[in-house]
């Protein structure tokens, strides 16, 4: 399962090289990430409802390539694991010729809102969200 989206480098996000700065590709897996939860309807607005925090605990970056002010890229978003926590990778390639400038990766728990315990599986409810997603996609 995936998500792409597409974004076009603002200059509030370049530096005076004219290339992102370093903490922004960050955001742009957010934006991505949200696309890809927002397929299987369990956003941060739904996961809050149903009583869990998902903090991201862990993130990664691997800088290849810098990207520049006004640079077309696609951000690609890739669910990798769920059973005990949500790990999504992340890709990042200039729109135009598809060349990958960066990858990375985020993994995030599930925290119970009310008790503030970290939960060592998934909710039951994200399980849900995924298996009728899925089988949404299967018809």
């Amino acid at each position: 399962m995936h998500a792409d989206v597409m974004i076009e480098v603002p200059f509030h996000d370049v530096d005076t090289m004219d290339v992102v700065w370093h903490g922004h590709y960050l955001k742009y897996f957010e934006i991505a990430r949200c696309k890809l939860l927002d397929q299987f309807q369990y956003n941060y607005k739904q996961m809050r409802d149903s009583g869990y925090a998902w903090p991201v605990i862990e993130s990664h970056v691997r800088y290849a390539h810098g990207i520049l002010f006004q640079q077309k890229i696609r951000v690609r978003a890739i669910l990798k694991e769920w059973e005990n926590r949500l790990k999504i990778e992340y890709q990042i390639f200039d729109a135009d010729t598809g060349k990958r400038l960066t990858k990375g990766y985020t993994t995030q728990v599930a925290v119970h809102i009310e008790s503030r315990e970290m939960c060592f599986q998934s909710p039951q409810i994200l399980l849900e969200r995924l298996n009728a997603w899925s089988e949404f996609k299967s018809e």
